[in-house]
């Protein structure tokens, strides 16, 4: 990358292409993208425009069939599997539409598990976790597991998993599809402020118009291209 520009994402001519049987679906056509930091960006599109696969992209979930990515100064095409574990680790923060969180696991040891994957000392782990999920609104239910949480608890929990080991950037996948539209603005609510207060950089991919309402940057998906921004 261009160490003047100070984009911490940069796509250039990205396609990708699905094989269904003797069909390619072309999922993403020709996407040319730039993200920086502190940006709060809704990538929006009817279901099948290619929002999720662009996500997925950005995150190292998937592979471009055509173009580069970027994240951060790597290349995330030219990485070997161990690499690619390694920047997601690292400098990606994800939040799943279906949370994700691990069952067996209580809320704070769900959050330190990025950390402990990390390396990061007990201590450390323990005192940031702790401090994110107080942030979030969840002091007190530290050391409940996820079945005793409500679904808004839970995604904020999901969320406080992201932010903690404070990646370059958070991904949210439709990230209040499974939330009543009350939990939904509260946790919309809290990432803006984590991106205002903190520098937080999002990218969500979503068709709810609540997120949309709080973006400062829309990209228009359509038919796997990006129609307007």
């Amino acid at each position: 990358m261009n160490p003047a520009n100070d984009a911490i994402v940069r796509i250039e001519h990205v396609s990708k292409v699905y094989k269904k049987g003797n069909v390619e679906v072309h999922a993403l056509q020709d996407i040319d993208l730039e993200i920086r930091k502190g940006e709060f960006t809704a990538l929006v599109g009817p279901s099948g425009s290619g929002k999720t696969t662009l996500l997925n992209l950005i995150g190292g979930l998937d592979t471009a069939s055509e173009g580069k990515i970027w994240v951060g100064d790597q290349e995330i095409g030219a990485l070997s599997a161990s690499q690619l574990s390694d920047l997601r680790l690292r400098k990606i923060g994800f939040v799943f539409q279906e949370y994700n969180l691990i069952p067996v696991l209580s809320a704070l040891e769900n959050v330190e598990y990025v950390m402990l994957l990390q390396g990061v000392p007990s201590d450390e782990r323990r005192e940031r976790s702790l401090a994110v999920l107080s942030e979030l609104g969840l002091k007190g239910m530290e050391h409940r597991r996820p079945n005793e949480l409500s679904g808004g608890q839970q995604q904020r929990v999901a969320v406080a998993r992201a932010i903690v080991s404070e990646p370059l950037i958070v991904l949210p996948d439709e990230p209040t599809a499974n939330l009543d539209s009350v939990a939904g603005a509260a946790l919309l609510d809290l990432m803006r402020k984590l991106n205002e207060t903190k520098g937080t950089t999002f990218v969500f991919s979503t068709h709810d118009s609540m997120v949309m309402q709080r973006a400062k940057r829309i990209v228009h998906l359509h038919d796997g291209r990006i129609v307007s921004q």
